[in-house]
């Protein structure tokens, strides 16, 4: 798979920065708003820092390893809350709504066939759930590799109606528990250090849920570090698919929002593939799965907001999208020293 990731627009972000540094305010006193507008300058190549055309992804799928009592709702569920996505009843359409951002739902692998037609239902189904990766393989190197190219099919298809922002989000059963071993797999670390209570796992199902996520190392290894190897051994379809959306946002100069830990999973994935994705990347919250702080550690990213969440979807990706509206306005609005006649600093 050839992809090719522009390189950052430093010039853009300097002249951002300058722009910013000449507003009606002490130097940096907008702190991390400031910060997003130079970010996303770079990202784009663009002053003017306005992305009126947001998207939200959801890749959706199901997981194998869920039949292993690894999370609290039944796989069930899976197709049930894509049908919610579509019906515009989930907390996801709430807070897209509110960002003014539209929302696609991506049917990466969904193990139903009830999925009707619907103008926001994306269907590139690699297969009926993955195989239990606590016994072997969650898919073919074929299913990996048409994952990824389903990711960045979704992104044109998207990007054909226009798109300046594409935030990512997620639904699939059990689907922290690939993402745990994704994590422990491409980052050399204990199963324990990367393995959350996902839903609202108790202590004896955790327990139990990490041991399920050693055994899928155990079967699987040894492991290369490489991502099209992780993802075909451990991970999920709409891991895959969400991998591939980033891979192909970033070769188009696409910010990328990423939402929590199993999105950053994604973003794992894509980093092995093309490291230089990660300069196209912003992590809208820190997740309470306690795998998270490691992928925005490993990828050089810091949240920017924090509020306990756990639920997914997008959920926090679209949050953090008014953040983006306001770092515009702040660059569009906001006079500078000179233009309002106030005296800047001696």
């Amino acid at each position: 798979m050839q992809v090719t990731i522009p390189a950052l627009d430093r010039q853009a972000a300097q002249e951002t920065q300058g722009l910013l540094d000449r507003k009606t305010k002490p130097t940096a006193s907008l702190g991390r708003l400031e910060e997003l507008a130079v970010s996303l300058a770079g990202m784009t190549g663009r002053r003017d820092s306005s992305f009126p055309r947001k998207a939200v992804l959801i890749g959706a799928g199901d997981h194998g390893v869920a039949r292993k009592g690894v999370s609290l709702y039944p796989p069930e569920v899976t197709p049930q809350m894509v049908l919610n996505f579509l019906a515009g009843g989930a907390a996801i359409n709430v807070l897209a709504r509110r960002a003014g951002a539209k929302i696609f739902v991506a049917d990466a692998g969904v193990a139903s066939d009830i999925l009707p037609d619907h103008p926001s239902l994306l269907k590139f189904s690699a297969g009926k759930g993955t195989a239990d990766i606590s016994a072997g393989p969650a898919m073919s190197r074929q299913q990996a590799l048409a994952c990824l190219e389903n990711g960045r099919e979704a992104v044109r298809r998207i990007a054909a109606e226009g798109l300046d922002m594409l935030a990512l989000g997620e639904m699939g059963i059990g689907n922290t528990t690939p993402s745990s071993a994704l994590v422990a797999a491409l980052l050399g670390l204990d199963p324990e250090a990367v393995t959350g209570r996902g839903t609202g796992l108790d202590a004896e199902a955790w327990r139990r849920k990490v041991e399920v996520i050693r055994a899928a190392l155990k079967v699987n290894a040894p492991f290369s570090g490489d991502g099209l190897e992780a993802l075909e051994k451990l991970g999920g379809f709409e891991i895959g698919l969400l991998a591939g959306a980033i891979l192909e946002a970033a070769s188009r100069r696409i910010p990328v929002v990423l939402d929590g830990f199993i999105t950053g999973a994604a973003a794992l994935v894509a980093w092995r593939l093309e490291p230089g994705i990660k300069d196209f990347l912003l992590a809208s919250h820190q997740s309470r799965e306690v795998g998270h702080r490691h992928i925005l550690e490993r990828l050089g990213l810091n949240a920017y907001l924090n509020l306990d969440l756990r639920l997914g979807e997008g959920s926090g990706a679209a949050l953090f999208l008014p953040l983006v509206d306001a770092a515009e306005a702040i660059l569009r609005e906001m006079a500078t020293f000179e233009s309002a006649g106030v005296s800047d600093k001696g």
